[in-house]
């Protein structure tokens, strides 16, 4: 058996109230449509096609390493109507079409959906406690008799709890016949789907179905608040996993992880701490309240003080980053590397030892080991057209408010004199400073205001 997947992204997503399409949104920072490709490569298909529609260019571009087959659906007249526009694209024996704004749906679910179905008509269903707004699932001596929307139900009907998801699974050729003879009499004008199911009930062609594991992986989301219950709900599925791990959250409603976050043993993380892209964390490490990390590695026994901000960074053994410091990507750190409050590292390899404590600036540098930095050093690596490099050899020690001007070495076991501008390379093992002589003026007043 071959298999096509259709996935149906065409709507503005009106409830959203912005101008960019629904499926964009971003649900842990990963669009909507995203989640739904990830679980579709899953399922082994021939092809994917996306149906969209709203600003077709922007979807696109969103996706441009993706391998999809994209149709655009010029007109939006249902979800039947939209299905027909990637009938010339389906190569799969059966087609299971999936939606654009239900990201949490579950790969094992849709397996077990297209294995209860090998050549009929299958429909994903749940029981839903309030299954207001939804189309129920009508029986008759347990077959699927047909799918009543709300608006159509009477009394009995409502009280129905057993609802269509609107996935299904279908034998391919009996889709594209049932899509030709739907029709949009209805007080809406579209092509509804669903009415695929009235056809093979007349065709006698058997119904099966599956009920999704849980309420979460078949919930569409259609306004900002749903966005951000579901936020919620992957946020939870996330911290939980890494509990299970043994992995200490202080708080994990007040965790945030936006990518993917691996975690040794005895981690512990403090409140509002958020994790972008793909981060590796050590063992015996401890990240402080509101920290920042994305795409970087926190090898083991590290401290992340409160505050820090790390991006594209690698922070070596037993550092000690922070509270308040800046990792900005290119930034390498060796074992045993202090690096203080308000402190900005960009694009430097740090040495084993080195301290940086106080309000400092290294940027495009190679900093040896035991070197010692002073509060308010800055090395001065942008001259208004070229970045040029400043490199710091082992033992050096440089008093506080320095300015290396780039390019510029300064020589082993030196020691620069504090207020100091250097920049000339300086000798290894001597006192080098640039400083005009002090001078004090007899009589000077300060200014006085008229």
């Amino acid at each position: 058996m071959s298999l096509s997947v259709v996935i149906l992204a065409a709507g503005k997503g009106t409830r959203m109230f912005s101008d960019h399409p629904k499926v964009l949104h971003k649900l842990a920072n990963r669009p909507l449509l995203q989640y739904v490709i990830d679980t579709a490569k899953k399922l082994n298909p021939e092809n994917i096609i996306v149906v969209i529609g709203y600003k077709s260019k922007e979807v696109t571009s969103a996706f441009p390493k993706e391998n999809l087959n994209w149709v655009i659906q010029k007109n939006q007249s249902g979800t039947g109507d939209a299905v027909r526009y990637a009938i010339p694209h389906l190569k799969g024996s059966q087609t299971i079409i999936l939606y654009g704004d239900v990201p949490m749906i579950e790969s094992y679910d849709l397996k077990e959906l297209i294995k209860k179905n090998p050549k009929g008509l299958g429909i994903l269903t749940f029981n839903k406690k309030n299954p207001k707004g939804y189309g129920r699932i009508k029986r008759n001596q347990n077959n699927i008799e047909r799918i009543v929307e709300e608006k159509d139900c009477d009394n009995l009907e409502k009280k129905i709890t057993e609802i269509n998801t609107g996935i299904m699974c279908a034998d391919t050729r009996n889709l594209i016949q049932w899509l030709s003879l739907i029709s949009n009499n209805n007080s809406q004008k579209e092509y509804y789907l669903t009415d695929i199911v009235a056809l093979a009930r007349k065709e006698k062609i058997k119904i099966s179905s599956h009920e999704a594991i849980s309420e979460d992986t078949i919930t569409g989301i259609n306004s900002k608040i749903e966005l951000a219950i579901m936020e919620r709900a992957v946020q939870n599925k996330k911290t939980n996993l890494l509990m299970e791990q043994g992995v200490t959250l202080i708080d994990p409603s007040r965790t945030d992880i936006r990518g993917t976050l691996e975690c040794d043993l005895d981690v512990e993380i403090d409140v509002g701490c958020i994790f972008e892209g793909k981060v590796q964390i050590g063992k015996n490490v401890k990240i402080g309240a509101y920290t920042h990390i994305k795409d970087s590695i926190i090898s083991d026994n590290a401290i992340i003080k409160p505050y820090s901000h790390i991006d594209s960074a690698k922070v070596g053994i037993n550092n000690i980053i922070g509270p308040y410091a800046r990792l900005r990507p290119g930034t390498e750190t060796n074992n045993d590397v202090h690096i203080g409050n308000y402190v900005e590292i960009k694009n430097s390899k740090i040495g084993k030892g080195t301290k940086i404590n106080h309000l400092s600036y290294v940027g495009d540098s190679v900093v040896g080991q035991n070197v010692n930095v002073g509060a308010g050093t800055i090395t001065c690596n942008y001259d208004g057209v070229k970045k040029h490099q400043t490199i710091i050899e082992d033992n050096v020690f440089i008093g506080s408010n320095s300015q290396l001007v780039a390019p510029v070495t300064i020589g082993a076991g030196s020691t620069i004199g504090a207020g100091s501008t250097i920049t000339k390379n300086t000798p290894a093992n001597e006192l080098s400073l640039s400083r005009a002589k002090q001078t004090s003026i007899p009589g000077w007043e300060k200014p006085k205001k008229k």
